[in-house]
């Protein structure tokens, strides 16, 4: 089973070590990031290089094609989104759930018109790679993990706000881009708004996902070093994996490798809004994913922390979130414990927010508490913003709320 401070679908080096890590200051990463630089020797600038434009490199990731004329609407028929008229060229979120409706796999899907290439955290590759092999029966679909011959690299679009850094990195990761069927295979993300079909739960405005304009593409793995020396000649910005788990956290975008445990359905984490069609035919899951969406309430909701950075901790995955007893009881009770409400989920420094985190925590924790971490034997202050709220759910009777997407809050 899958627990919050440990890894839940681990990363493994699929191959021999990225040629990125030869770069000048490239630190190997650990965990979830182990193979692939973490940074370069400056997280902070890294970000606001990825935000402007530039790569991460991602190749410890896994790779999923799946090819046939019943390949999406086999796809359709087994996961949560609606996938049978995804256009060539187009990009989708869906998990696959357990008979419960828990997340077993979350998977990133771009159809090229004649293969539908799955991309998916690497520990997740054997095991959903067996599974749909167990499911195909007689439909007209073949399966193979690809992992070995393609890697992912991450990147953002530059904007004109940001500058010349980065402006040319949609070029630049395109000539090097696979396209075994004469389409560039490039990842869209589709958090930054809410998908047909698909129910935000957060309520609020300007929803900070509005500005995660994440791609991932696939990239033959003899191309690689190619794309490296391309860095190395100042074509291309670079930024290491802890920079793009900033920018995903300050989203409030939700990942399998941190924010899943054996537990975890989608409502708790606002996946609805990019990853489940609430209106498709059936598939495994579906009953709870009705059910807490029309008459019920997902049993915790995530958070995100805005973490008081004086005693210079940053939590880590696991660490207690707890209600303060001065926040529950009489001052007179001095010796009154404090309440576990959570369990941190991801955290880092973020070159605008400072030091936050995404964190699982009980529904009926109280929406205006201030909260605290419980890290390194230190007690860390934490303000919770709101992600999914207690209500969250119950929609039978509602007039739903349409949000209005903007940019993200400073």
């Amino acid at each position: 089973m899958r627990r919050h401070g440990s890894p839940k679908q681990t990363e493994k080096v699929l191959v021999t070590a990225s040629p990125f890590l030869a770069l000048p200051g490239a630190v190997n990463g650990s965990g979830d990031t182990l193979g692939v630089a973490a940074h370069y020797g400056n997280p902070l600038r890294e970000q606001r290089l990825l935000v402007g434009g530039a790569v991460v490199d991602l190749s410890h990731r896994g790779v999923i094609s799946v090819t046939g004329p019943d390949r999406l609407s086999w796809l359709d028929s087994v996961t949560s989104q609606s996938l049978k008229q995804l256009a060539a060229g187009s990009s989708a979120e869906t998990l696959l759930l357990d008979p419960s409706g828990r997340v077993e796999h979350a998977i990133r899907v771009f159809d090229d018109g004649v293969t539908a290439w799955l991309l998916v955290d690497g520990g997740e590759v054997e095991a959903l790679t067996a599974w749909l092999l167990r499911m195909r029966f007689m439909l007209r679909v073949e399966i193979a993990d690809r992992s070995v011959e393609l890697a992912t690299v991450g990147w953002m679009p530059g904007s004109d706000e940001q500058g010349a850094p980065g402006a040319g990195v949609e070029a630049g990761i395109e000539e090097f881009a696979a396209a075994e069927n004469g389409v560039a295979v490039t990842w869209a993300d589709p958090w930054a708004e809410v998908v047909a079909g698909g129910h935000q739960y957060a309520e609020i405005d300007e929803h900070p996902g509005a500005e995660w304009r994440w791609r991932e593409t696939l990239v033959p793995r003899d191309s690689l070093g190619a794309l490296a020396d391309a860095v190395r000649r100042g074509e291309l910005q670079v930024a290491g994996a802890l920079a793009a788990e900033a920018l995903r956290i300050a989203a409030w975008r939700p990942r399998l490798s941190t924010e899943a445990d054996e537990k975890l359905i989608p409502h708790e984490v606002d996946w609805i809004r990019s990853a489940v069609h609430l209106n498709k035919g059936c598939y495994r899951g579906q009953e709870t994913v009705a059910k807490v969406h029309n008459l019920g309430h997902p049993p915790r909701r995530l958070v995100m922390l805005h973490l008081d950075g004086s005693d210079a901790v940053l939590p880590a995955p696991g660490d207690e979130v707890l209600v303060p007893a001065s926040a529950t009881v009489l001052a007179t009770t001095p010796d009154a414990p404090d309440t576990v409400v959570g369990l941190i989920t991801s955290s880092a420094l973020h070159f605008e927010l400072g030091p936050i985190a995404l964190a699982l925590v009980k529904r009926t924790t109280p929406v205006e508490a201030v909260l605290a971490v419980s890290s390194e034997s230190i007690r860390v202050a934490a303000n919770q913003e709101i992600i999914v709220p207690p209500e969250a759910g119950a929609a039978v009777g509602r007039i739903p709320r349409l949000p209005r997407l903007g940019a993200q809050r400073r």
